[in-house]
């Protein structure tokens, strides 16, 4: 097989959570008397916590920023139970590591934030490796992205990566690593089509028929 690694998204790619996100960085921001437009809020997803709260509020005083994340990551872990994966993703990721793909999740999120959603989830077994923003930088720079790739021990060009946002697709492009964007999560298809990406799937799981191609 040409690909011996398939490094994943989180949010949006597998687990369906925009909702999820979108209600913290409102509330927070409402908090904060800062009027924020959902819109707004879902199109920053897939990128670290930090980063998106300054693309949001710019100017926003440490302080302000400090409050912000405290608000935000309450909510999260307080409606963390009612988040789920996408349907078919836990078969998907069971299916690719029965035929011997090393699986990885490059993510925005937290380190504490990932590891609680995946021990509600009970997917961690699935991964051979995660690395999280605030472990190294933030999308769409391409650290993560090389680090995980350097770490597995995989050259560049048997790795592939799965997301649905620019974010990922960039941090893809900066690696120099082939890309496939979903549509199931953040940003719309048009948006997607502007990088160059292996192919375009509607939905995550169908990623195992395609690599039989």
């Amino acid at each position: 097989m040409k690909y011996e690694l398939i490094v994943f998204d989180w949010d949006g790619t597998l687990k369906d959570s925009q909702s999820h996100i979108v209600d913290g960085l409102c509330i927070a921001a409402k908090e904060l008397g800062v009027e924020l437009r959902r819109e707004d809020a879902k199109d920053i997803i897939g990128l670290s916590l930090v980063s998106a709260i300054e693309k949001l509020v710019p100017g926003i005083s440490s302080a302000d920023l400090e409050r912000f994340v405290k608000i935000y990551r309450e909510h999260f872990y307080k409606t963390l139970p009612q988040t789920n994966l996408f349907d078919g993703v836990e078969h998907m990721l069971q299916n690719l590591a029965s035929q011997g793909y090393m699986l990885a999740v490059a993510t925005g999120m937290s380190r504490a934030g990932l590891d609680s959603s995946m021990q509600k989830l009970g997917v961690a077994k699935y991964f051979d490796d995660t690395i999280c923003a605030d472990e190294s930088v933030s999308k769409p720079a391409p650290d993560m992205l090389v680090e995980v790739i350097d770490r597995l021990g995989v050259d560049k060009s048997c790795a592939l990566m799965i997301g649905d946002t620019e974010f990922d697709l960039e941090m893809a492009l900066n690696a120099g690593v082939d890309s496939v964007a979903v549509c199931c999560g953040v940003h719309e298809r048009k948006r997607l089509e502007k990088y160059p990406v292996k192919v375009i799937l509607g939905y995550t799981p169908e990623i195992v028929e395609w690599l039989k191609q």
